[in-house]
């Protein structure tokens, strides 16, 4: 199957996680696009394919190698995630193919503009083909073109069995955007040794550090009475909230890159009364990270000192979520090394980046795991101007083949 057709067939399933909910999978839709995946993998001929209960999909492509050859070979696994953010819709998605794009302004409907101004990386792919939405809903890119190219690669082996490789390991996970696709993995099933994320952005980039990432919520209690009668009693627990977060220090996403931390307010709700809040917090150094959750306790404790024999209070919770990756792969660099050469194979060069997130890698590579991170084409994840390069796209399943191929007798 072409791989754009391919990967318009999945933009079009809706499969938005839920973070509010405590089932799983969070969403029953995403066995939607789970089904279809196992169709199509039992189609092409893929081994031991399995759907389970919690809407993982796993199937395996036999080695084809001597049992001299394999026994040099790792166990090779390669994933990607079907939910989508939350943060956007993602029902009814309408992709729309750009063709040559020029330069200029591309107008998504209602109102909106994926412009260069705004996105100045735009312009890296001036006279490529890229797909875009109608401006209601994101496009899917994160992480349904990772499914793409690995569905696309294992069609590929399938049907090219001279091409050596070892064995090859595929899992198609929910929930990732909600923080809990990696944990349900069964990695017995699973069976690789070793793997790869295809969950990146722009092609070439090639990942083994992420944020060390928390959770913090606040909730503050206030002390309302009626404003006419309010002047030394009323303590607004609004006006808590922006002191909480005048505290911190102005380090936000939108004033920070590359290895820079920040805090991030995800969303707000409150009144006189009451006020709940909620932050992310991130930082690739595991000291600063530490350290950035001292701060976020000690604005709470500066406010209370300060509101002290009131019943009003401000009490915090923090939650780490993962660890940056790095110390899992550093012993086990050779997967950076050959995806780096897979990547200058392929006419593309590559290029090693920080993820300014997490990814199922993360976790699964404290779970065990070694699990790097590949790029995928896709750039503005989580929002309406999200697009993917479909040059990009149409080139990953074969860095993904080439990686498979220098695999073989590199066991370390």
């Amino acid at each position: 199957m072409d791989i754009i057709k391919r990967f318009t067939q999945y933009a079009q399933i809706d499969t938005q996680s839920d973070e509010t909910s405590s089932a799983s999978p969070s969403t029953e839709k995403q066995f939607d696009l789970a089904r279809l995946l196992v169709k199509e993998l039992q189609e092409m001929g893929a081994s031991d394919v399995f759907l389970s209960d919690i809407c993982y999909v796993y199937a395996r492509i036999p080695s084809n190698l001597s049992p001299e050859e394999d026994e040099k070979t790792p166990k090779l696994g390669f994933l990607a995630h079907m939910d989508t953010s939350p943060s956007a819709s993602g029902t009814g998605v309408k992709p729309r193919i750009v063709e040559h794009y020029d330069g200029g302004d591309i107008p998504l409907g209602h109102g909106f503009v994926l412009s260069p101004k705004t996105f100045p990386y735009l312009m890296s792919a001036i006279g490529d083909d890229l797909m875009v939405t109608d401006g209601t809903t994101l496009l899917g890119a994160d992480d349904k073109a990772g499914i793409a190219e690995i569905m696309d690669m294992a069609e590929y082996l399938l049907t090219h069995p001279d091409l050596k490789h070892g064995e090859i390991e595929i899992a198609f996970t929910p929930d990732e955007e909600i923080g809990s696709g990696a944990e349900g993995l069964d990695l017995a099933r699973f069976g690789a040794e070793v793997a790869y994320t295809v969950d990146g952005g722009p092609i070439g980039e090639l990942e083994y550090e992420n944020f060390n990432a928390a959770s913090g919520n606040v909730e503050i209690r206030g002390v309302n009475v009626h404003p006419g009668a309010a002047k030394n009693k009323m303590i607004n627990a609004s006006l808590l909230a922006m002191e909480f977060d005048s505290l911190l220090p102005d380090e936000r996403p939108s004033n920070t890159e590359g290895y820079e931390g920040f805090y991030h307010l995800t969303d707000i709700c409150g009144d006189e009364t009451s006020c709940r809040m909620h932050y992310i917090i991130r930082d690739h150094d595991r000291q600063k990270f530490e350290e950035r959750k001292n701060i976020f306790r000690r604005a709470a404790e500066q406010i209370n000192a300060r509101i002290h024999g009131t019943d009003a209070h401000v009490e915090v919770t923090l939650t780490d979520s993962y660890y940056n990756m790095r110390e899992k792969i550093e012993p086990h660099m050779y997967l950076i090394d050959l995806a780096d050469q897979a990547f200058r194979d392929c006419g593309i060069t590559p290029v090693t980046v920080p993820v300014r997130g997490g990814t199922d890698g993360a976790r699964l590579s404290f779970r065990g795991l070694p699990c790097p991170n590949l790029s995928t084409g896709g750039q503005n994840y989580h929002g309406i101007y999200e697009y993917l390069n479909l040059s990009s796209l149409q080139k990953m399943p074969a860095v993904l083949v080439r990686i498979a191929e220098l695999f073989v007798g590199c066991r370390k």
